[in-house]
């Protein structure tokens, strides 16, 4: 048999005469596997040759000269040659903008179909990373990425790939799992028809999940998650994913919008979240579907003024880059209510307002707590605290609050910590809550009682600090009625009550 030949033919650069020793073996012996193996590796060195854009037609035909070959799954040398060629020339077609690049790369996926990889490898990986970038965004994803199986990833492809300008891109596995998702997610066709498999969807959240517990630096499978239990209406689950993942992007606007999505049937959160979205600091012309979300809703509360606002916001940005204003917005500003509002420079004072009902849907998984205020320090903005006679401590407050007054009633988040001392706040606001006020807060009436060369008194029981026998001009003897706070005594290491001013 002429293989020695063959090769060394090959091997010299003389591919033609090649060529026409193994056709000619083939012809005499066409199912003998030594005539498929030999041609096969000049078709290959064809291929070879015709491995850039330019060439593809040829490239395809040589392609396809071996797959008629239909070699037994033991020549894997050969298989996985093709795919570091294939994926070469994938590679390069993805970064040409010829308006019939997609119909040849359809062609290369249905040919490569047809061979027999070593599965994991290297070169098999290579041939996901080109089709995955090719095809990401056409509707032949799915079908892709369920033909390659993500079974078949190496434990390189889970980790970062280090570019040579020392930057890191993200794990090719973190961008399938990202890029399958999104083909999940509901899509509207050209007329009107909502395209979305549920069953799809619910199959693919728990191999998701598992990627996002086993791989917690990954930042956004958490996120697509949370997308596909909303999409098929999990909400309660979609909150256990989506909100570790919010907390670490809460400066970005479209969390906001997400989260919005997570409590569309309560109209206060939805307000509050558009409201902390638009208050994040983002392109304007990423915000302008957003500010007509929030302008309907404006509108809706009679907030005219904000609204208008919005819409001018939103026209300008439409306008500065070209686009098109939607007819909702021209059918508003051409209304009696646009026409008498005054429009402000922006909105930011008016989305302060919402932003702590907001931020407290990030710990929305934190159990609140509730407190009330012994002591202020308005020049350090701290105040001391109760939350009962187990639990006490002191805080900054001027993340939340301009003011503060002891006996104020607080709900709060805490942030991990001990039962005393210096605490940290995930979110806090002013309640009334008389029961738990009164748990801790009481009237006395009572004869003043100053000892002797002290500045400090006593009502029965009731401390009096020095300041207050100032303030209040008290003196040994007098009748007085007061208010009064439990107080923790840390030398007594006692509960005791001391009077306070209101």
């Amino acid at each position: 048999m002429p293989s020695k030949e063959i090769k060394e033919l090959r091997q010299a650069g003389k591919l033609e005469d090649a060529l026409t020793m193994a056709k000619n073996e083939l012809e005499v012996q066409p199912d003998n596997i030594w005539g498929k193996r030999n041609i096969s590796w000049v078709y290959y060195e064809f291929l070879k040759l015709n491995a850039i854009p330019e060439h593809v037609d040829s490239f395809i035909s040589w392609l396809k000269e071996i797959q008629n070959l239909m070699l037994p799954e033991e020549e894997k040398i050969l298989f996985d040659n093709l795919a570091w060629q294939i994926g070469s020339i994938v590679f390069k077609i993805a970064n040409t903008t010829d308006t019939s690049r997609f119909g040849k790369l359809f062609q290369l996926l249905e040919i490569s179909q047809t061979f027999h990889y070593t599965k994991p490898s290297e070169g098999y990986s290579f041939l996901f990373k080109a089709f995955h970038k090719s095809l990401k965004e056409t509707d032949k994803y799915i079908s892709f990425a369920d033909w390659w199986s993500f079974e078949n990833f190496r434990k390189e492809d889970f980790e970062k790939e280090k570019l040579d300008n020392g930057r890191e891109m993200m794990a090719i596995v973190e961008q399938a799992y990202i890029a399958y998702a999104k083909h999940l997610l509901p899509k509207q066709s050209f007329d009107g028809e909502i395209i979305f498999s549920k069953n799809n969807a619910k199959d693919f959240i728990p191999k998701l999940a598992e990627i996002e517990d086993k791989y917690p630096d990954y930042q956004y499978p958490a996120y697509f998650t949370a997308k596909l239990l909303l999409a098929v209406g999990d909400e309660e689950h979609m909150l256990e994913h989506l909100l570790p993942f919010a907390k670490k992007k809460r400066n970005d606007f479209w969390v906001w919008e997400i989260l919005a999505e997570a409590f569309i049937n309560d109209a206060s959160k939805v307000f509050a979240c558009y409201c902390k979205a638009l208050s994040c600091k983002s392109p304007e012309e990423m915000l302008v579907n957003l500010r007509q979300k929030m302008a309907g809703l404006l509108i809706k509360n009679q907030n005219f003024n904000e609204a208008k606002t919005e819409i001018e916001l939103l026209v300008k940005s439409r306008s500065q880059k070209g686009y098109r204003i939607p007819n909702d917005v021209i059918n508003w500003q051409s209304q009696d209510w646009y026409k008498n509002a005054i429009t402000q420079k922006n909105n930011l004072d008016f989305y302060r307002k919402n932003l702590p009902e907001a931020e407290s849907l990030l710990f929305y998984d934190v159990a609140e707590e509730t407190i009330i205020i012994d002591f202020v320090n308005s020049d350090k903005k701290m105040l001391n605290f109760i939350a009962s006679e187990t639990k006490y401590g002191y805080l900054k407050y001027d993340r939340f609050f301009k003011n503060v007054n002891i006996g104020d009633v607080l709900k709060v988040r805490f942030q991990r910590g001990s039962n005393e001392g210096m605490q940290q706040l995930y979110t806090a606001v002013k309640i009334n809550d008389d029961s738990f006020k009164n748990q801790f807060m009481k009237e006395v009436e009572g004869t003043v009682r100053i000892p002797e060369g002290k500045p400090f008194g006593f009502i029965e029981d009731v401390f009096i600090h020095p300041s207050l026998v100032t303030k209040l001009k008290l003196t040994n003897g007098m009748t007085f009625n007061g208010n009064t706070i439990k107080s923790y005594n840390k030398d007594k290491k006692q509960w005791s009550w001391k009077l306070i001013k209101i």
